[in-house]
């Protein structure tokens, strides 16, 4: 998750909402990650967990992450649970929950729908305090 809240604070200092990704392969090391780059790349779907997944995938040669773990600072959305399902990946470990935003403890609990295919353990609170404060932070500068 430590280097998860590094690429959350390089996504601030380029404009982006602070969210910061990596996947671990079966043997912990990092094999792919992604900050949100939205804005910077002009794409709706540049999120921090799509950027890692595809880092990944093209690191593994495969479309299948299978025995990989994501920590992510924020609770992924919906579209990044559908990726994050699609992709295989084993667990997912978040920073801070997302009541308005999320799709996964929050709002559609994309996992937990009989149309997703894919299981996998989700472990919310990571760091929590830590994550909050990066989007506190984020947010509290726009609104002033």
């Amino acid at each position: 998750m430590e280097r998860a809240l590094e690429l959350a604070c390089e996504a601030a200092a380029a404009g982006e909402v602070p969210v910061g990704a990596v996947i671990a392969g079966a043997t912990g090391k990092i094999i792919g990650e992604g900050l949100n780059r939205i804005v910077v790349d002009a794409d709706p779907t540049a999120h921090a967990e799509i950027v890692a997944i595809r880092a990944a995938a093209a690191q593994l040669g495969s479309e299948r992450l299978v025995d990989c773990d994501l920590y992510v600072t924020l609770e992924p959305c919906t579209m990044c649970a559908g990726a994050i399902a699609l992709a295989r990946l084993r667990r997912v470990y978040f920073g801070c929950g997302d009541p308005k935003g999320a799709g996964v403890e929050h709002g559609a609990c994309f996992f937990d729908q009989p149309t997703c295919h894919h299981r996998l353990e989700v472990y919310g609170g990571i760091d929590e305090q830590r994550a909050a404060a990066l989007l506190r932070d984020f947010f509290g500068t726009r609104r002033n």
